[in-house]
């Protein structure tokens, strides 16, 4: 069975530009990539469980933020490990400065028997569509063209 994510795509525009938050993922791992490393707002979620329910919890989790507005589905992607991801879109507005996210606990470094605490999202930031397209896990890039020519298709380029 494949594991499966829900998350949130919040936009919101400014003047005739529309723009997405991405949040770039923490640890290790990932500190030293920026192009192609950012995602949507997202979490696995167990079988039988609602994916909106577990994209709206993933996203206050991950960000300290709630959203309580509708939210428009975007639909799944099955990316390239064959997670499925199930997105949702919203428009909203957050201060990315306030960005507080949960954490984790890893071995770092590896072999060393020290564990570190790291935060899952180590920071958020706003991206015209075509920025996001260079910054978004390819995977998930899919979520930025049914954003642009669905719930938002009339507010920004």
């Amino acid at each position: 069975m494949a594991r499966r994510s829900a998350g949130i795509l919040v936009y919101r525009s400014q003047g005739p530009r529309l723009e997405v938050l991405l949040g770039h993922p923490g640890g290790p791992f990932w500190s030293r990539r920026d192009q192609r490393a950012w995602s949507i707002l997202k979490g696995e979620y167990a079988e039988g469980e609602d994916p909106e329910a577990a994209a709206r919890r993933e996203f206050a989790e991950e960000t300290g933020w709630s959203l309580t507005g509708p939210l428009e589905p975007l639909g799944e992607i099955r990316q390239r490990g064959g997670k499925i991801v199930t997105a949702y879109a919203a428009c909203a507005d957050f201060d990315t400065a306030t960005l507080s996210s949960n954490t984790f606990e890893l071995e770092w470094p590896p072999g060393s028997n020290r564990t570190q605490s790291f935060p899952e999202i180590d920071r958020a930031e706003w991206f015209t569509l075509e920025e996001a397209g260079l910054k978004i896990v390819p995977g998930q890039a899919g979520f930025l063209d049914r954003l642009a020519a669905g719930p938002c298709a009339s507010r920004g380029s």
